[in-house]
């Protein structure tokens, strides 16, 4: 009964807190043909109605902008077309990281458009441009409401068309952004619209509509209305293949095998049921990589955490994958294609036959998705043909909340590898729930509760996971409360999840200082805490309390304090070495006290750098780490950086020391703005590995490219006696890859 209260009491504060003031911007049908070449000469754009006045947001957020900036919409039968006028108050350079598409950074020159377009707030496209014309695109999930990678990603592409030219006084953009790019309700009336500008020469970034600067700046709560003068109705046909070709020649010299010599190739079609909804079909579809992970250094007892890359999964993402909470998820798009061998427990790439994945809306307030794929049979390891399925819904509620309920389905139809089909197996993997998320209108409030279930084939006990969090967010004052219940049983194995038979809360506060003067936009201290305990018996398992303070400053800079004192009780033996040797004993436990920081400078500059710090207790012994990354940018051209990161662990006698480097470099060349290379080269001494990866790409028409990469590793072989690995010697070689992949998009 008390969450019941606690449930509608947040129903009614979502309710009675009113939206942020709605204006509208009118857009009209173009009477004539717009040419998309940044010069503002059409008739149409004269009649256009004009967004204009912004307002600051970064680092006020009570007076107009100091450059103003000038937008104007029209339309016609395939496109929308817009025309943005960001005006300076004298002459001035640009800052752009490079060339290459899909550029993010807050120290960046870029002009935004957000999209809502079924007036929702709680979903929306973004499409930007720089004054190199760079384009970018992304999805907002989550209402842009919270700081998670699931509320923006920039991994989604398609096809739209801009170009931005540099004035004496002023910068240019026009686009135009084909309306079977974009998904909406047939004959809506009106979107949702806001536009922003990121200025360098001024460290400014202004909006349409005014946001509080303790809220993100692509947050929907806060956009206006785009009233159209007739609704749209979209009928034409939007059908896309998407045929894609790939060699690879590759040799296992661990292995000592034979260089393979393979070429593949797949389909991708995109098939638009109406203005709305999407069917994606795939045959054989290409989930490797042509863009490499970069390594971490794992000091943790837990699996790392990786993103989705691959664009099969990427639109409407959030609808599946953002069930539960971050740590618990029941869905995780990277276990499709990945197998685990039971002898070793090692991941195997599992060839995918095909698939289907239909998503989008029905009507205003309801979202579904469906997905399945089927996978080959794995003889190695004993492997049935495997099916994955799985449906998810969200049905709106009120202005800004939403109801969301999933199932999923991992199983072979037949009991063993050339078996006969059945509908029965003896092996399966299910998973159910539903998530209840509530934001107000303002976005001071923002709450999710779920509850989900995991079924197999042994029917154990406590399959469950349970929880949610409450956050508050005022102009002084930031709270966030989470908690969770995981059973021991809960598996969900096309899931994330890091713990289970674990009880979790994890309170958090902080207050927000805006001096009126000096060189700091924002500061203030915090709190925060992390309790995990048995589920059962409520036996401490992990606590941590942290002293925090935090500093924004008016040039883009960013500093972060801790204090830190830890618990750990240890389930399992683990080396705090990071060496895999000779563990701490389960049952034992440890409390320590570290301090920890970490340094932004201000990325508008030639040369930038983050710098992070730990020094103090760790375990049974001590920890000092040293990290960051030091960037130049040789713009408009690319930018090269250089990543490090060095722990220096020392343990009690009879227990191993380590010294563990990791040392990255990126080269990022951008020749024009379809003609890229990239070159990784990763030196990581805990795996002792040396990665060199170098990928030349041409993007020779919009989402249509050809790769050529090359790949090599290499074994780095300790030359220190204590088992450290800051020296290694790099001679053996592990495994060697060339891979050449043309896909292209093609639009019926």
């Amino acid at each position: 009964m008390k969450i019941l209260r606690l449930v509608y009491f947040f129903l009614a504060l979502g309710v009675h807190i009113n939206s942020p003031a709605q204006e509208e911007l009118n857009i009209k049908k173009a009477t004539g043909k717009i040419i998309i070449d940044a010069i503002m000469n059409e008739p149409d754009w004269e009649m256009a109605a004009i967004a204009n006045n912004f307002w600051q947001y970064f680092p006020s957020d009570s007076v107009r902008a100091k450059a103003d900036t000038e937008v104007r919409l029209t339309y016609d039968e395939n496109n929308l077309y817009v025309m943005a006028k960001m005006k300076n108050l004298g002459n001035r350079s640009y800052v752009t990281p490079s060339l290459r598409r899909d550029f993010r950074g807050e120290a960046n020159d870029v002009f935004s458009i957000v999209l809502d377009t079924y007036a929702d707030k709680n979903n929306a496209f973004l499409f930007g441009v720089n004054p190199f014309g760079v384009q970018r695109e992304g999805l907002i999930a989550n209402g842009g409401s919270l700081a998670s990678p699931s509320t923006f990603s920039t991994g989604w592409d398609n096809v739209w068309y801009s170009e931005a030219k540099i004035y004496e006084d002023h910068w240019l953009v026009e686009m135009a952004i084909p309306l079977k790019t974009l998904r909406f309700k047939k004959d809506a009336p009106f979107w949702n619209i806001n536009f922003y500008r990121f200025d360098s020469e001024y460290a400014e970034q202004s909006t349409w509509t005014r946001i509080p600067r303790n809220q993100f700046i692509i947050n929907l709560a806060f956009t206006q209305k785009l009233v159209w003068d007739e609704p749209l109705d979209q009928n034409k046909r939007n059908i896309s293949l998407i045929p894609y070709g790939i060699f690879n020649n590759s040799k296992n010299f661990e292995q000592d095998s034979p260089t393979q010599n393979n070429f593949d190739f797949g389909l991708d079609t995109k098939i638009g049921l109406g203005p709305a909804m999407t069917l994606d079909l795939t045959i054989n579809p290409d989930f490797s990589q042509v863009e490499v992970d970069t390594q971490v250094t794992n000091l943790d007892r837990f699996e790392i955490f990786f993103p989705e890359r691959r664009q099969f999964f990427l639109e409407n993402a959030d609808l599946f994958a953002n069930f539960g909470l971050d740590g618990t998820r029941p869905f995780f798009s990277r276990r499709i294609g990945v197998s685990v061998d039971a002898n070793t427990g090692q991941n195997l790439q599992n060839r995918i036959y095909g698939g289907f994945r239909l998503n989008g809306k029905l009507n205003k307030n309801l979202r579904i998705g469906i997905l399945d794929a089927q996978l080959e049979e794995n003889e190695s390891i004993q492997l049935a043909s495997t099916n994955y399925f799985v449906a998810a819904l969200q049905q709106r509620i009120l202005s800004r909340s939403y109801i969301g309920a999933f199932f999923i389905n991992k199983q072979a139809f037949t009991n063993e590898v050339g078996g006969d089909f059945t509908l029965s197996p003896m092996e399966y993997n299910r998973a159910l729930g539903l998530d209840f998320n509530l934001a107000s209108n303002d976005n001071t409030w923002n709450t999710k509760f779920f509850y989900h279930q995991s079924l197999d084939e042994q029917n154990n006990s406590s399959e469950f996971a349970s929880g949610g969090y409450i956050n508050y967010n005022s102009y002084r004052w930031e709270s966030n409360f989470m908690v969770q219940s995981i059973g021991a049983g809960y598996n969900p194995e096309v899931g994330f999840v890091r713990r289970r038979n674990i009880f979790q809360t994890t309170p958090e506060l902080w207050l927000n200082l805006y001096p009126k003067t000096g060189s700091i936009q924002r500061h203030g201290p915090g709190i925060s805490a992390n309790w995990v305990g048995n589920n059962r018996n409520f036996q401490d398992l992990d606590w941590n309390l942290d002293l925090n303070y935090r500093a924004n400053f008016k040039n883009t800079a960013i500093l972060n304090v801790s204090g830190k004192r830890q618990y750990v009780r240890l389930l399992n033996p683990f080396d705090p070495s990071g060496l895999n040797s000779l563990p701490l004993p389960s049952g034992t436990t440890y409390t320590y006290s570290y301090i920890q920081a970490d340094y932004r400078s201000d990325a508008r500059k030639k040369f930038s750098y983050i710098l992070n710090a730990r020094m103090g207790e760790h375990f049974n012994g001590n920890l000092y780490n040293l990290g960051g990354t030091l960037t130049y940018r040789y713009q408009p051209l690319g930018f090269t950086s250089l990543n490090l990161n060095y722990n220096r662990i020392r343990l009690p006698e009879g227990f191993n020391d380590s010294d563990l480097l990791l040392i990255g470099s990126r080269f990022d060349f951008t020749f024009t703005k379809n003609l890229f290379w990239t070159t990784f080269v990763q030196l990581n001494t805990q795996i002792e590995n040396l990665n060199i990866n170098t990928r030349l790409q041409w993007r020779f028409k919009p989402v249509s490219d050809v790769f050529l990469v090359y790949t090599d590793n290499y074994f780095a072989e300790s030359l220190s006696d204590n088992g450290g690995l800051l020296f290694p010697d790099i001679r053996i070689p592990r495994q060697r890859a060339i891979v050449l992949k043309v896909n292209y998009w093609l639009n019926l």
